[in-house]
C-alpha cells in the first residue's frame, strides 16, 4: 500500500498498492464535494453505539471467509471465498486489498482489519467491487458505512481526501467552543488516527482508529 503505515517496509509495496490508495483518496474527495450531514464531532460520538452495532454484523461475513476458524483470514482464504462467490477480482486486486488491510503484517486479517477491508470494497466504484458488494451482502451495512464516510468528510475541511492536525483541531473546536482542553483532545484523537505519524490521516487510518473507538479489537469473541 505504498507507505500508509510507518511500520511497513514501503519498498515492499508496489505501484498497484499506491494506485489503490489514490483511488480511495479520490473517492473521499468526490464524497466531500457533496458535503456531509454531520455537524459536530460530538454528533459522531453519539452515533458510536449504532455504528458499533452495525459493524458487528460484519462478524457473519468474517466467519464465512475464515475457513479454518482460527480468528483471521489469510490471502488464500480470501481468494477461495471470492472464487466460491464468483466475484471477479483479479489476483492482483485481491493482493492489493489484502495488503492494504493487513496492518500488522502477519499475513492474516483480524476482525477489525476485515471491517476496514469491507469498507474499502464498499467504496470502490468498479464492476468487480459492485459485484462483491451485492454477493457479500454489504448493502445491509450501507447506512453504517455511509455514516463513517460522513464522519470523515466532516473532518476533511479542505476536501482533499485527508485529515490534517489543523482540521482535527478545527472540528473539535466547533464541537466544544471555548473549551480549554479542546486542543489537547483534538491532538489525542489525531495521534490515535495518524498511524504512520506523517501528519495526514487517510480514510483507512480513520477506519482503524474508529474500530478501536467503538471497542472492536483485533480478536472479538462471539458473545461480546
Amino acid at each position: 500500500m505504498g507507505g500508509v503505515f510507518g511500520r511497513q517496509d514501503t519498498s515492499r509495496r508496489g505501484s498497484h498498492g499506491m494506485k489503490l490508495e489514490s483511488r480511495m483518496v479520490e473517492s473521499m474527495k468526490q464524497r466531500a464535494a457533496h458535503g456531509t450531514s454531520v455537524k459536530s464531532f460530538n454528533s459522531i460520538i453519539m452515533k458510536f453505539p449504532k455504528i458499533d452495532e452495525g459493524l458487528r454484523k460484519c462478524k457473519t461475513i468474517f466467519e464465512q471467509f475464515d475457513e479454518d476458524s482460527n480468528g483471521e483470514i489469510d490471502k488464500e482464504e480470501l481468494k477461495n471465498c471470492f472464487h466460491k462467490l464468483e466475484i471477479s477480482f483479479t489476483e492482483e486486486e485481491i493482493s492489493d486489498l489484502f495488503e492494504a488491510c493487513d496492518i500488522n503484517e502477519d499475513m492474516g486479517m483480524k476482525y477489525n482489519e476485515f471491517i476496514v477491508f469491507l469498507c474499502l470494497v464498499y467504496l470502490l466504484n468498479d464492476p468487480a467491487a459492485s459485484e462483491a458488494k451485492t454477493k457479500m451482502g454489504l448493502g445491509d451495512l450501507e447506512s453504517t458505512f455511509e455514516t463513517l464516510v460522513d464522519a470523515f468528510v466532516f473532518l476533511d475541511k479542505n476536501k482533499d481526501g485527508y485529515v490534517s492536525k489543523d482540521e482535527m483541531i478545527q472540528a473539535i473546536n466547533e464541537s466544544i467552543p471555548g473549551e480549554r482542553s479542546a486542543g489537547r483532545i483534538a491532538m489525542k484523537r489525531f495521534e490515535e488516527m495518524d498511524w504512520d505519524k506523517n501528519g495526514m490521516v487517510t480514510f483507512k487510518e480513520f477506519l482503524f482508529a474508529f474500530t478501536r473507538w467503538v471497542g472492536i479489537g483485533e480478536n472479538e469473541d462471539d458473545d461480546e
